[in-house]
């Protein structure tokens, strides 16, 4: 029997036993994964973590005492997933992310975070872990730890609007992956999910943390900027599978465990031991190939890279140093012209490209007038 572990299905079947499903369960009633945080408000209030009002003892459905239909409440708005929720933090009003870890299933994950997080590294702008505020215990349950986390989003939402956008976001990535394995950790599911972005100067009034597309209140659209207007810092997260190793372990191998990646070539049809390292660069590689070469045009210039990146055998992937080093060659040798360009779906009809491309045509002259750079750079 195959000793290849599949994640998602364990977390699925976990989550299917614990919290059951959120389907046909009436707005007005919590799902089994609500309930969990409702359970704990009183608890996690007193750690100084508010829950949106959906989750207190005390909560009346909005919908119930107004003429409007709960699609349009705030607090008609459930979980996406399970295991994490937002909340304010009431010493400075801030929205943080709050993520329910077992520590049996996931042993590392915290003391990774933390690692990353730590006074000595969590400065270094090449760092691109999620930075941990904290974590603690709840009372009573000594193998649930909840970690609380910056609100993010995810890396490709807002969409990208110029070529040069998506180059800064390949550019952080590489580097924080490069940084992560420098610093001996492999992440082991750096696949697309597990990369967002900053959105504090993105969405300077911010937005719903379950609907995102909304402002806080859920009575209108979220009102964001361009990423060249104002540069984004891209993050990876969850080190649930992830592990670090001694430096004198130079040549690590783990057993398969499949992330939510399920396109690696090292891992079908075995269960042999194989480098972590490698497998990340696959994952990146990957990323990039499914939400910008296949679904954009315009990026054909790294396609000869990623294809070395995620080719079958994972002794001739390049390691990230090389990764970066050639990735910095490509970008040097892309013509203002080309990092200005508009980065089109390959789905766009003819009337959203006229649409599109005239109105990235006025920002792009604004821009070019004003002298903002065609790759934003995040202030120093």
């Amino acid at each position: 029997m195959s000793r290849t572990v599949d994640v998602d299905a364990q977390i699925s079947q976990k989550m299917a036993e614990m919290w059951g499903t959120s389907d046909h369960i009436p707005p007005e009633e919590l799902d089994p994964r609500e309930v969990w945080w409702r359970n704990r408000y009183e608890q996690l209030s007193n750690r100084g973590y508010l829950l949106r009002p959906r989750y207190s003892p005390q909560w009346v459905p909005s919908w119930k005492t107004s003429n409007k239909e709960w699609t349009d409440c705030e607090d008609g708005k459930r979980l996406e997933f399970g295991q994490v929720i937002d909340a304010t933090r009431t010493s400075d009003g801030k929205v943080v992310t709050l993520k329910n870890i077992n520590r049996r299933d996931h042993p590392y994950e915290a003391d990774i975070a933390l690692y990353f997080s730590s006074r000595a590294l969590a400065s270094q702008p090449a760092n691109h872990c999620v930075p941990v505020y904290e974590v603690f215990t709840l009372d009573g349950e000594s193998d649930t730890m909840i970690m609380i986390m910056p609100l993010l989003r995810p890396y490709n939402n807002p969409n990208f609007d110029t070529i040069g956008e998506a180059v800064e976001c390949f550019r952080q990535l590489f580097e924080g992956l490069q940084f992560m394995h420098k610093h001996r950790v492999a992440h082991r599911d750096c696949m697309n999910r597990n990369i967002m972005l900053d959105p504090t100067y993105l969405y300077p009034e911010s937005f719903h943390p379950v609907a995102t597309t909304l402002n806080k209140n859920c009575n209108g659209d979220a009102k964001h900027f361009t990423r060249t207007q104002r540069p984004s810092k891209y993050y990876f997260i969850d080190f649930g599978i992830s592990r670090r190793y001694d430096p004198s372990d130079t040549n690590p191998k783990e057993v398969p465990i499949w992330g939510g990646d399920k396109d690696v070539p090292e891992f079908q049809n075995s269960d042999e031991p194989c480098d972590p390292f490698a497998t990340d660069v696959f994952y990146i590689g990957n990323a990039i190939k499914k939400d910008f070469i296949l679904e954009k045009r315009g990026f054909e210039f790294m396609k000869p890279l990623i294809a070395r990146m995620i080719q079958a055998d994972p002794n001739k992937r390049p390691k990230m140093d090389e990764a970066v080093a050639r990735f910095d060659e490509i970008q040097r040798g892309l013509s203002q012209r080309k990092l200005r360009s508009r980065v089109v779906d390959i789905r766009e009809d003819l009337f959203e490209r006229v649409v599109r491309t005239t109105s990235h045509w006025k920002r792009r002259i604004g821009f070019v007038a004003r002298g903002i750079p065609a790759i934003p750079s995040l202030p120093s």
